[in-house]
Order: structure tokens, then sequence, then C-alpha cells
């Protein structure tokens, strides 16, 4: 199968993630933090390794301000509803994912306000629009890196300095970028930080993480044992104690730790080349065939590598069906669990079909691509 669903999760893996994985549940299958035997100890030792890559791969200066959660979902609960109290009022876009709204929708239940910004047909902000929506009660600002409906990539910097020129915490997704783009948490100036592990960070499903700066006040979502403070029924305040009660996933976070290392020795620059140069090849090849409509920038230079199209009126499932039955492709139809991006750029009815390129992709696995959609398109 050729493979184009990476937005969704990244596969394959570097072999090295599968064989830090076995060797993890083989070798050192116990309870970190749990035990003073060898066994527990190495597992912690491996955990800890992977808060340092991450570190490292973000520019974090101090490895225990990572949270391990089981997806990006996870971080941007804790985050948000960790944060935002009755009477807060906080900002956000139309390009968000459900992760980001469906917590935020829930939380007006008690008092907490949203603004949703705008964003046009290519999913671009204007961050005038930002500013002008700025209150006397506004707490934070929160917007994904990169769209993952049309890989719009969005002015993160230029985000953050209106953030903190007026005082505000800004929260950034970085689901379809963290792995691909640069992401520095101190010249960024990222408050946190959600990331899954299970997409370009090369990790397994059910991993991920939230990096949260020192001086935020976050309450935890949950409590329990955490191998620390045991003596005490209160939930202890140091992290990531704080945030991490109950017995982590270890081969998870190991596998995760396999894919920054592959990641770090590969060159993340090398790595956003290739894909960048994939989509660029997609998308010219795309624009040469008749009923084809792309979204998005259709520019590398501002979009990650996700390209959603549509062939004429054809239901995007439907595409999808045939993609995967007659020619082996493997893509997303449908909304993407973003509805209000799709009402943005105009396909909340048609869905679209959405190819998401990823580093162990190839020219060839495009130049098929390419062929499927035309001779769909050909047919409809």
């Amino acid at each position: 199968m050729i493979y184009l669903d990476n937005a969704a999760t990244t596969y394959p893996k570097p072999e090295e993630v599968y064989q830090a994985m076995i060797e993890s549940m083989k070798e050192f299958g116990a309870n970190p933090g749990r035990s003073g035997h060898r066994l527990a100890l190495k597992a912690g030792r491996a955990i800890y390794e992977t808060r340092e890559l991450l570190s490292k791969l973000f520019n974090i200066e101090n490895p225990m301000n990572i949270i391990f959660t089981s997806n990006a979902t996870e971080g941007l609960n804790l985050g948000i509803k960790g944060i935002l109290k009755s009477g807060d009022h906080v900002i956000t876009t139309s390009m968000e994912h459900n992760s980001v709204l469906r917590p935020l929708k829930a939380l007006e239940s008690i008092g907490v306000e949203t603004t949703i910004i705008q964003c046009d047909k290519t999913g671009m902000i204007n961050i005038d629009d930002i500013e002008k929506n700025i209150k006397q009660n506004t707490k934070m600002i929160i917007t994904t890196h990169a769209s993952n409906v049309t890989g719009t990539l969005f002015p993160i910097d230029e985000i953050s300095k209106i953030a903190h020129e007026n005082g505000l915490l800004y929260m950034v997704d970085a689901a379809q970028t963290a792995g691909v783009y640069d992401i520095d948490v101190k010249s960024m100036n990222i408050d946190i930080l959600a990331f899954p592990g299970h997409k370009s960070l090369l990790g397994p499903q059910g991993t991920g993480g939230v990096y949260i700066r020192d001086g935020i006040d976050v309450v935890e979502m949950k409590e329990g044992g955490t191998g620390s403070k045991s003596e005490s029924l209160i939930q202890p305040e140091m992290l990531p104690d704080k945030f991490e009660s109950g017995t982590p996933n270890t081969p998870g976070i190991v596998g995760l730790g396999a894919g920054v290392k592959f990641i770090l020795k590969t060159g993340i620059e090398n790595i956003r080349k290739h894909e960048e140069e994939l989509t660029e090849h997609f998308i010219r090849e795309l624009e040469k065939i008749d009923k084809v409509k792309i979204y998005g920038p259709c520019d590398v230079s501002k979009q990650a590598p996700v390209v959603s199209i549509n062939l004429g009126e054809e239901d995007s499932s439907e595409v999808s069906y045939i993609l995967d039955k007659v020619f082996n492709i493997a893509v997303r139809p449908g909304l993407h669990c973003a509805p209000l991006a799709h009402k943005t750029i105009g396909t909340f009815e048609q869905g679209v079909v959405r190819f998401s390129i990823g580093y162990f992709n190839t020219h060839e696995d495009i130049e098929n691509a390419v062929k499927a959609v035309r001779e769909i398109a050909k047919e409809i």
C-alpha cells in the first residue's frame, strides 16, 4: 500500500522504534519510579532519556517540564481545562482541531468565553484580528501551528509576541509540525506546547506530551500514585509528578524516544526538505488535472505536507474508497475532526480527500497518487 495518511499517524516507523519497544518489554518491563530494583531503575532512566531528547528537540531547559500524555488531545485538554476558569476569555481560530474547540465549548458551561478568529479561504490568519479581540479578561491565545486540513502554517512567532506584549499565555498545538518544523519554546515564547508522539515524532500510538513553562499554574486532571511523596494524601506539586499519576506507557515512551533519536540523527532540516519536495511535486502535478480543486496555500513555504483536494462534486469518502480499493492508496476523507476549518474553506458538505506526506514516502509514491487521481477524474 502507498500510505499517504501521515497526518493521522505516521507509518511505517523507523526500524529503531520497533526494536526499542521490543527491548523495553523484554529487558526491563517493570514499573518505573515505583521500585528500587534494577529493572525499575532502568525503565525510569529510559523514560527520562526520552524527556531529555524532547528537550533537545524543542530547546526546553528543564526536561521535567515535559508531561507525558497518551496523545496531543490529552495535552491540550490539560492546558485548556487546567488554566481557564469562570470569567476568563480565550482567543482561538477557525482552523483549529476539535481537540481545541471541544474543550473550549465544554468550558462555556462554567462561564469561559471564547472568541474564534475567522481565517481566510486558504486557512491563513490575519494577526491584527487577534489583537483587536483582546479584552481585559483575556487569559490565553490558543492556535494550531499548522492546520490538519490545509497544512496552513501559522505565524506563531508573531502571535506569541502579541500574547506576551499583552500579558497573555500562548498555547500551541503542534500536532502537524513537531518533528518536521523547528520548534524552539524559548525563542518562540511558547508557554504551553502540546504534541503527539505518533505523528511526525515517529513514535507509537498512545504517546504524546505537553510542555508547561515554569511559573504557570495548571490544575491537574487526575490524582493518584506517582511513586513520590507517598506519605501524603495530597497530589505532589512538583513536575512532572503533579500530572503523571499512574503507571506510564513505558514501551511507548521508549519508542517515542527512539523516534526522536532518528529525527536528531537524520536532521530535522533534511526531513523537512524531503517532505517539502514531495509536497511541491504533488501540488504541481495536481494543478494539471481537470476537475481537481486544491485547498490551502498551495505553497510549500506556507504549508505543512498536507494536500487536500476534491474531484468535481464527488463525495470525498467515495474518492477515498476508490483510492483504497482500486489503487491501494491510503488517504483520509471527510471533515478530519475540524468542522470549522471546513466551513472556513467551503467544504463542510463535501469534505475533502486529504493526502498527507511523510518522511518515508517517495517521488514514486507521488507519481502513483497523481496517476490515480487523473484516472478517477476521467471517470467523473
